[in-house]
């Protein structure tokens, strides 16, 4: 199976998109996007973007699975994107604890199942791979297949243990820095922006494609988390540890990364994927960077298109 030329405009929303506001268990409004299709359905496929992202970055991707017929959503998380914010500083990323993030889907997911036609399939993006990953051990959701594109199931540590990085970050957070940005501009700590892109992916044009969102929507822009996000982060990444939980996962998952990544740890994405009971990986070199659906299209084209025969397999149409 090939992936099909697919071209839009990828900064504007497309017209036969809707954006709209969903509200949370607790009233918080959460903006999400979808595309209803036309005709009989493939099934309804559910995107889950990383961390600081909205949902405007993956347009290109979103807009090419509805054009196959699914029924597209994504959501921005709370905190993220035009969710509105969680702190004074709105550029500082931060969550409580990263259980609200699976309240949110949990609540969500329920409403969302009932409104669209099966299979329901979901596709996430590194912090929103961990969380989908959390969601099935938690049984937060039950999704037919789930795609993962560069998880956040370990976060690179510079060699030094996680455990050290989590000790620092709660030292951090006692000495009062829990809401303080835990580094400066880019994804990376120490990194200044002009390498940002090159963390991210080797597509120049994609890439500026985030920057333009952000000119165009200035409240989408989110920088560094704070030292609590990264605390709370490593504390959720060290819950799946305990022997049991992802081998307990029924759903088939196929995750997608890269060895070049320099946010996420893919030898834990690999370790991982031996404990899932249900597991499929397509691993890239040098060739690729984190967001691997926002690379380019020699990279690209490959996760579509095994994104595509995975779901197949396990999403047939009903």
């Amino acid at each position: 199976m090939h992936a099909q030329k697919f071209e839009i405009n990828r900064r504007a929303i497309p017209s036969d998109a809707t954006e709209s506001l969903w509200h949370a268990q607790d009233g918080w409004p959460i903006r999400r996007i979808d595309w209803q299709g036309m005709g009989e359905p493939r099934g309804s496929l559910l995107f889950l973007p990383g961390r600081g992202d909205h949902y405007e970055k993956y347009l290109e991707t979103l807009a090419y699975f509805a054009s196959l017929g699914w029924r597209v959503t994504s959501i921005d998380w709370r905190g993220q994107g035009a969710s509105g914010r969680l702190l004074d500083d709105p550029h500082v990323g931060h969550i409580d604890d990263f259980s609200s993030w699976i309240a949110d889907l949990r609540y969500f997911w329920g409403t969302w199942k009932a409104e669209t036609p099966g299979p329901h399939v979901v596709l996430a993006h590194s912090m929103g791979g961990h969380l989908a990953m959390r969601a099935l051990v938690e049984k937060a959701f039950d999704p037919d297949a789930v795609a993962l594109s560069a998880p956040m199931l370990g976060i690179q540590t510079g060699g030094l243990p996680l455990s050290l990085n989590h000790a620092f970050a709660k030292l951090m957070c006692m000495i009062g820095r829990a809401e303080t940005p835990a580094w400066k501009v880019s994804e990376k700590p120490m990194s200044p922006m002009n390498v940002r892109g090159n963390i991210l992916t080797g597509d120049k044009d994609r890439y500026e494609d985030e920057l333009a969102w952000w000119t165009l929507r200035p409240e989408v822009k989110l920088g560094p988390p704070s030292w609590h996000w990264i605390e709370r982060a490593i504390a959720s990444i060290r819950s799946l540890d305990e022997p049991g939980k992802l081998e307990a996962v029924k759903t088939p998952v196929l995750l997608m990364a890269t060895t070049a990544d320099q946010l996420v740890s893919t030898p834990r994405v690999i370790k991982d994927s031996k404990r899932l009971p249900h597991s499929e990986t397509l691993i890239f070199g040098k060739e690729a960077a984190h967001e691997l659906l926002r690379e380019t299209d020699a990279v690209r084209d490959q996760c579509i298109e095994r994104i595509q025969t995975f779901l197949d397999q396990y999403a047939p149409v009903k």
